[in-house]
């Protein structure tokens, strides 16, 4: 079994690094894994995140945005053209802001506790 290189595999895999290695990229396009490493050779393209990363943009995002948009109804009543403006362009930035860190996490995370859909081949 090889030794795991020192640092945190989860900030490496927010900041879209191998998780195992932290030098190669994980994504080669927005949300597309690698299917390997191109520093240690790690094989990336068996993690599969599913739903996990949209599921926490809705809680991380959705949440205080809809909190402000029924704050801002509530206390002001403005023009539903108002919300629009403001809310619809905010949580596309958010979204999309969040979407591939938390991949990266995800995948990091199924990478570090060896979930049964990214099993190294040594360890299986």
């Amino acid at each position: 079994m090889t030794e795991q290189p020192k640092g945190n595999p989860f900030l490496w895999g927010a900041i879209g690094r191998c998780p195992n290695c932290g030098q190669g990229p994980l994504f080669s396009g927005f949300l597309a894994l690698t299917p390997e490493c191109s520093s240690c050779g790690h094989a990336l393209g068996r993690s599969d995140s599913g739903d996990g990363p949209a599921v926490f943009v809705i809680i991380l995002a959705g949440f205080p945005v809809v909190f402000a948009a029924l704050f801002t109804e509530v206390a002001f009543h403005p023009p539903l053209w108002v919300h629009l403006v403001l809310w619809l362009p905010l949580i596309v930035i958010l979204s999309l802001a969040l979407l591939r860190p938390l991949k990266g996490l995800m995948v990091a995370a199924q990478i570090r506790n060896r979930a049964a859909e990214h099993r190294r081949d040594e360890d299986a």
